[in-house]
Parts: C-alpha cells; sequence; structure tokens
C-alpha cells in the first residue's frame, strides 16, 4: 500500500459523514454514524476500505461502502463486487450503497460497475479530480482541507487554493504544532498526484514566514541567545539563539531547507547539528 493510499484511506475514515452529504449527497442523518468491521476472510484476507451503518432522513437504516483507488484497476468491478456479497452477507437485511472514490494522477479509465450475461452490477465512481474544491474547502475542517488538494481549483489560481489551504490549516492547528506537521506531511505527499510541488514550495516558505517566529521554541531560543549574548557577546549569542531555534525545529521534523531560511544558519551547519 502507498504512501497516498494510507493517507487518504485514514482522512476518508474521519470525513465518512461530511462526504456522504457534501460529495455524495446522500440524503443522511449525521448523528446515525456507525463504522463496521470490513475483514472478510475465505483464503486470504481482505479489508474494505470503510463500511458504515448511517440512517437516512426518514430513520431508515442502510450500508455505505467507499473504496479508494490511487490507479487504474481492471478488476475493480469483480473486487467491488466481492465485497458486495462479503458485506450483504455479514449484514443481511440492509440496502447497500457502494462508490469507488478515484484519486489517482492518471485520467480515470475505470468503470463502474461489470456487465454480462444475467449481470448488471453497478456502483458510484467519483473522480477527486472532477469534484470542485469549494466542498472540502467549505467545511473548514483539516482533513477536508488536505483532501481538497486532490480536487478540481477550476479558475482558481492553483497557489491561492494552495496558500489557502496552508493558511486555514495553520489557523485551526494553532498552537499544536506537531499535529499541524502531520496535515502539512499529508500534504505534500497527496500533492504529488496534482504536479502541485512548485505551489506547496511557496506555501511552505510562507508558513514558515508568518510562523516560526510565532512558535514557543522560537521564542526561547532568541531568550536564550540573548542572554547568552550578554555574557559572550552580541554576535556570538545570536548564533547561539539561531542554533537553539534549529535544534528545536530539527527536533520538530522541519525540513532542513526550511530550518535553514527560518533560523539564517546555512544548510551545512544545520546538518552538522543533526548529526549530534
Amino acid at each position: 500500500m502507498t504512501n497516498k493510499d494510507i493517507v487518504s484511506k485514514k482522512t476518508i475514515r474521519r470525513l465518512a459523514v461530511d462526504l456522504a452529504i457534501y460529495l455524495l449527497k446522500l440524503p443522511i442523518d449525521p448523528d446515525s454514524l456507525e463504522v463496521l468491521s470490513t475483514e472478510h476472510q475465505r483464503v486470504e484476507d481482505r479489508r474494505a476500505d470503510l463500511v458504515v451503518k448511517l440512517r437516512n432522513r426518514m430513520g431508515e437504516a442502510f450500508l455505505l461502502h467507499m473504496e479508494i483507488q490511487n490507479n487504474n484497476d481492471d478488476t475493480m468491478p469483480v473486487r467491488m463486487m466481492r465485497y458486495m456479497t462479503d458485506i450483504l452477507l455479514a449484514h443481511p437485511g440492509l440496502p447497500l450503497h457502494q462508490y469507488l472514490i478515484y484519486i489517482g494522477a492518471d485520467p480515470l479509465t475505470m468503470p463502474g460497475g461489470l456487465d454480462g450475461p444475467g449481470i448488471h452490477y453497478a456502483y458510484g465512481l467519483l473522480d477527486m479530480r472532477e469534484m470542485d474544491c469549494r466542498h472540502m474547502i467549505e467545511m473548514d475542517d483539516p482533513d477536508a482541507l488536505v483532501l481538497a488538494i486532490l480536487c478540481n481549483f477550476g479558475d482558481h489560481d492553483p497557489q491561492t487554493v494552495v496558500n489557502h489551504i496552508y493558511a486555514r490549516l495553520r489557523a485551526l492547528l494553532d498552537g499544536n504544532l506537531k499535529r499541524l506537521r502531520e496535515y502539512l506531511d499529508m500534504l505534500h505527499i497527496l500533492s504529488a498526484n496534482r504536479d502541485l510541488d512548485k505551489q506547496i514550495e511557496e506555501a511552505e516558505k510562507m508558513l514558515t514566514q508568518v510562523d516560526i517566529e510565532r512558535m514557543p521554541f522560537y521564542r526561547l531560543g532568541r531568550e536564550q541567545g540573548i542572554e547568552r549574548g550578554m555574557e559572550q557577546g552580541k554576535m556570538e549569542g545570536l548564533r547561539e539563539g539561531r542554533r537553539e531555534v534549529a535544534g528545536a525545529l530539527l527536533a520538530k521534523g522541519v525540513a532542513i531547507d526550511v530550518i535553514s531560511e527560518a533560523s539564517g544558519l546555512s544548510v551545512e551547519e544545520i546538518r552538522k547539528l543533526a548529526a549530534h
């Protein structure tokens, strides 16, 4: 399983209700979510990406199965049919809605079902590249913002959209640097499917310039550097403060080139710090 698959499956699970309402347009009761076991065993173990039990606005229960796919797979209709039979056998009597959500870089070529002698089987097919990114951005939720990077930006400037995603993540996760870095790492992974490396790099620089000096360990490093400056001389104290900042950022897993820009130290100096 690729990093893209892992990231997207985790975020889809957390966003099940929002996706059902806003993307799949299902008339559900948002408080009725129940995540169900998805492991089915024959000769091999198989696990569907997400199966949940929901209720519509009339109070009627149904099952929703969502599968995430990062590349075109001609066997997908058969796989979806196998999931269908396993799910219905495990939860008899409940209607099932199935959707395949495609997040890949290449154009979608997979069919949305299977036709044969005496067989007509179909499921919903959602291409994230065709989805208006506003649906995800307007949720103003970190997981939705991450998935928005896969959607259609329309006639919006890609840099503006990416900058907005970064800015909202920063605002929503203010004070929690670890979670912010986790979501930014997800963006890095998923953005590779949309050729947004340049825009991501620019947004990362923007985030660094705006936020680094607000972070507690940055201020602490500066304060410690100033104190040492009083004792050892202004220039040495300033450099010591920069080293404190760089060390704190290294401990948080921030990229070396970003640390260099934030601290004013050279990449080589930071690599030496990292080696100790």
